[in-house]
């Protein structure tokens, strides 16, 4: 049992279904990837689903989502259909390396910004009202410049973000978005601003202009902004369009260009709201949110890997081979035992699951054997390459 097309025979000798006038071999896959995408991944971290993620850190960016897979075309004979984007990986864990050095990994928001506080650099006036809704020129000051391409900087504005959700309603597996206009199909909830222009009406409402997480598709140094709202999508655009020179902001320079969405009267001031950061080496990252936050945020491109359990990829047609074979017969009971579930077939469903039960626990010995042949270590042994006193094997360094 090698293929897809083995899988499916097994199936129809547990469903009694020997031909394709009952059940089509399209809904037999289409009920394996359910269980193989869906199921299996939820109902245990096999070993050999555990892989190391890695990818290179752009300058001034701190955060990054989780990799989604791109659409897959289900090549059935009846009927083809798309599968949707879904995450690559279950999630993220320890032991994360930037540049091959260890850095420490949290996923409690409350710890990792008590180490690296998100001061809201406030009332910084940036410019004063003209009676108009602007343009406006706007300088958040930085100093000292910084220049276009990074060279590199010595202080950094945190930029908006678009968490994985975003990336998936807006239909293009593009992250971070980019454009030339804000894409609506995002929700507000999935836009986390990097900064704020904030100033008062004629009536003494506030005004407020945030960054959007899409960046210009010529320049993604330059964040498109937006009006705020309500949740879902309640934000819209700024009158003029945008471009470098207009309703975008340049996380490099602190230079923004607005039109806000009605008039500031004259004299009355505009102040931005953004984060500071100095950049450098990251040391810490948060995994929340399916997304990875890099403290300091970088100043250059580093290699970032961690240790993740991976989201098997969508079995497109019935002559692909299964990548380990060990399980065949379980998620061939897996997929039937859906089927079952399905269709009601109570007596037989109760037949067959101490099988399926058998065999999840056969695939789950493999991954055990592996996870115990290391010792744990505690304080009486230490982990490979470690001495009794804390030096490594390394020409003798501390850890």
């Amino acid at each position: 049992m090698n293929f897809i097309s083995d899988v499916i025979t097994y199936m129809r000798r547990i469903l009694k279904t020997p031909s394709n006038q009952s059940i089509t071999d399209d809904l037999l896959i289409d009920y394996i990837n359910r269980f193989w995408i869906m199921d299996v991944d939820a109902r245990m971290q096999l070993f050999d689903l555990k892989k190391k993620y890695s990818f290179q850190t752009q300058p001034g960016v701190d955060r990054y989502n989780m990799p989604l897979y791109d659409p897959q075309i289900e090549n059935l004979a009846t009927n083809p259909s798309t599968i949707g984007m879904y995450p690559v990986y279950q999630g993220f864990m320890s032991p994360a390396y930037v540049n091959g050095y260890e850095m420490s990994f949290s996923t409690q928001r409350n710890e990792f910004f008590r180490m690296w506080p998100n001061w809201v650099q406030q009332n910084i006036i940036v410019g004063t009202g003209t009676g108009s809704a602007g343009p406006y020129t706007l300088t958040i000051p930085i100093s000292p410049n910084n220049t276009t391409p990074l060279n590199p900087p010595v202080q950094s504005l945190v930029r908006g973000h678009v968490d994985m959700q975003g990336v998936i309603a807006s239909g293009s597996n593009i992250d971070p978005p980019l454009g030339v206009t804000l894409n609506l199909n995002i929700p507000i909830t999935s836009i986390s601003p990097g900064i704020y222009f904030v100033t008062s009406s004629a009536t003494g409402e506030n005004i407020v202009v945030q960054d959007s997480g899409t960046f210009l598709t010529s320049n993604v140094n330059y964040g498109l902004l937006m009006t705020s709202g309500h949740a879902p999508r309640s934000y819209s655009t700024l009158v003029g369009g945008y471009s470098t020179s207009l309703n975008t902001v340049n996380y490099l320079t602190g230079v923004a260009n607005v039109t806000f969405p009605s008039s500031v009267p004259a004299g009355v001031n505009i102040m931005a709201q953004c984060y500071y950061f100095q950049a450098g080496l990251p040391r810490s990252v948060l995994f929340y949110d399916n997304v990875l936050t890099l403290r300091s945020p970088p100043d250059k491109q580093y290699l970032v890997e961690l240790d993740a359990y991976m989201t098997p990829a969508a079995f497109l047609t019935s002559a692909e081979a299964i990548p380990f074979a060990y399980m065949s017969e379980y998620i061939a009971r897996g997929a039937a035992r859906k089927i079952l579930s399905d269709t009601g077939d109570i007596e037989q469903f109760q037949f067959y699951e101490p099988l399926f039960r058998e065999q999840e626990m056969l695939v789950w010995k493999r991954s055990q054997r592996i996870q115990t042949s290391t010792r744990t270590p505690t304080i009486y042994s230490h982990g490979n390459g470690v001495g009794s006193y804390g030096y490594t094997n390394q020409g003798g360094n501390m850890l």
